[in-house]
């Protein structure tokens, strides 16, 4: 293989094989896989605007039976320390996340052995009544894959119901690694690779928008995350026409802070700025069917997160008034919104919020700053 004759492949927006791909990763220059991952930016969305969102990553309970080894979020059922949300406090939440301009909760959870489909069914149905205009972007292929199976029912049947119920969107959570025997050893107790892809099959046909993920760098090979790629681009390539399927592709790092993962397998985050840039260009040479890409700041941190602008990234992801199950495990970087739009315009971008369609909003005239300062910190 010759890496000038991949690139070039790359840039004609083919379709690299896996074994191609980490060819390509571990050998390319860094340079020239930004180059390479830049070009194809502008390609899929041309300009020089980057997008961010305002939102809130809530959670509907902490129970969970999944037992994933890199979660110190989750607690097991009966533990002191659990909880399911109040409708009370979703209120509040709401509330403060429309204050501050958001309008939308990305809204996830455990796997609670108690809670199916009624219950989330009730939850959207409800939430929406008190607030017509807020955007669910709920649940993700795991939490489906839990409600199908305690109601015994099909993925294409929870998700229409949960679509009918108020669900705008479903994130693309849970993917970690799609390969079943890194699943066996990180989170046995998720949805294996294939269901994963085949709920968010069900979802497409539903015209859901989706995102998918990847959580890297802990136990997996190189080639298992081209594999990965490769079965994202794969059910992308499958979606109905006027269907958007997977709108943004986001990888992160492993965080391993306290997490059974490291102390158990040894696994450790051993991903140094340059290994993420070169992850975010490869997933733009590797998806030539995902248009956004989106960098991590809330695991990686600001200077190379903008770095990542020139890479292939093109949008910022959101300022999280909320959000506690990353954290948990050690991601600690947080911005404002203003924040958030003087680092994208110190990479050399022009910020632009949007909501979850990637269409383009307004910078609402209520987000009011002092409030947003005690809410969050910059941490570069």
């Amino acid at each position: 293989m010759n890496i000038y004759d991949l690139l070039h492949k790359a840039l004609r927006q083919e379709w690299l094989t896996p074994e191609e791909g980490v060819f390509l990763f571990e050998e390319a220059p860094t340079a020239a896989l930004m180059e390479v991952g830049n070009t194809l930016r502008q390609k899929h969305v041309p300009g020089n605007i980057v997008t961010w969102i305002i939102d809130r990553n809530s959670n509907t309970t902490n129970v969970c039976v999944a037992n994933c080894k890199f979660c110190n979020f989750y607690r097991r059922p009966g533990h002191e320390e659990a909880y399911i949300t109040t409708i009370e406090e979703y209120k509040q939440k709401i509330e403060e996340t429309f204050a501050l301009g958001g309008e939308q909760l990305l809204l996830q959870g455990g796997h609670h052995p108690d809670l199916g489909l009624d219950f989330y069914c009730n939850l959207f149905s409800e939430l929406k009544s008190l607030y017509p205009n807020l955007k669910l972007h709920a649940l993700g292929p795991p939490e489906i894959a839990h409600i199908a199976d305690l109601e015994k029912a099909g993925h294409y049947e929870v998700l229409k119901a949960l679509k009918e119920a108020g669900l705008d969107s479903l994130p693309g959570a849970g993917a970690e690694i799609l390969d079943d025997k890194v699943r066996r050893l990180i989170s046995k107790g998720k949805c294996g690779s294939q269901e994963w892809l085949d709920i968010m099959r069900a979802a497409h046909k539903l015209h859901l928008t989706t995102s998918a993920t990847m959580m890297f760098g802990h136990i997996e090979t190189n080639l298992q995350r081209m594999q990965h790629f490769a079965a994202i681009r794969q059910v992308q390539s499958e979606k109905p026409k006027d269907a958007k399927g997977f709108l943004a592709f986001i990888p992160w790092p492993f965080m391993d802070e306290g997490t059974l993962l490291k102390r158990i397998k040894r696994a450790r985050n051993t991903c140094t700025g340059d290994e993420y840039i070169r992850m975010i260009a490869m997933s733009r040479i590797m998806l030539p069917n995902v248009v956004n890409i989106q960098a991590s700041w809330l695991t990686v941190g600001k200077s190379i997160a903008q770095a990542c602008l020139h890479a292939g990234a093109n949008d910022f992801g959101s300022i999280m008034i909320e959000e506690n199950v990353v954290s948990a495990a050690g991601a600690a970087f947080r911005f404002t919104a203003d924040g958030i739009q003087k680092a994208i315009e110190d990479a050399g971008f022009v910020p632009q919020l949007r909501n979850q369609e990637y269409e383009h909003r307004e910078l609402p005239t209520n987000i009011v700053q002092q409030t947003l300062d005690k809410t969050t910190m910059i941490v570069d």
